[in-house]
């Protein structure tokens, strides 16, 4: 699905809801944001987001009957709140992590949704001292920082 029709389809579903919509915007691949300005954020985002999680819910769903699976890799963002709940949540990780490195054992992090889970995992891909594991089950679901010992350290 091409940027415009993606554009066109969360439009759609926003008018459906009567939400007042002053810009929308579709970034590139990979990660593909749809980034509405609007002033009934509040409405649209909820008590912690669950709005928002299920407004994406909804625009995945309609995404993937009206073009394809693939089509619904998309994550709709309202007045910039994921960004700055993905930037918080960033910094917790790291912050974890390193008590993970200090510590040298697993830290849990918080329950979060799939997206979250996903840019958490991509934040340690490449780390040498932590993995990521993705653990418990629904709406408990959620990341541990596995610390990894260096196999290069003597063992004392």
């Amino acid at each position: 699905m091409d940027s415009s029709a993606l554009k066109q389809l969360v439009l759609d579903l926003l008018s459906a809801l009567g939400v007042t919509v002053e810009n929308i915007s579709v970034s590139n691949p990979p990660r593909i944001v749809v980034s509405v300005t609007s002033p009934d954020s509040k409405l649209l985002i909820g008590t912690h987001g669950e709005h928002l999680q299920s407004l994406n819910t909804i625009a995945r769903r309609l995404a993937e009957m009206k073009y394809s699976e693939e089509a619904a890799n998309f994550l709709i963002d309202v007045n910039g709140y994921h960004e700055v709940k993905l930037q918080i949540l960033r910094e917790n990780a790291r912050l974890l992590a390193q008590r993970a490195r200090l510590f040298k054992h697993d830290v849990e992090l918080s329950p979060m949704s799939s997206y979250e889970r996903l840019v958490i995992h991509e934040l340690f891909a490449e780390d040498p001292e932590i993995s990521t594991e993705s653990a418990g089950e629904g709406k408990m679901r959620h990341i541990v920082l596995k610390f990894k010992e260096n196999s290069s350290q003597p063992h004392l």
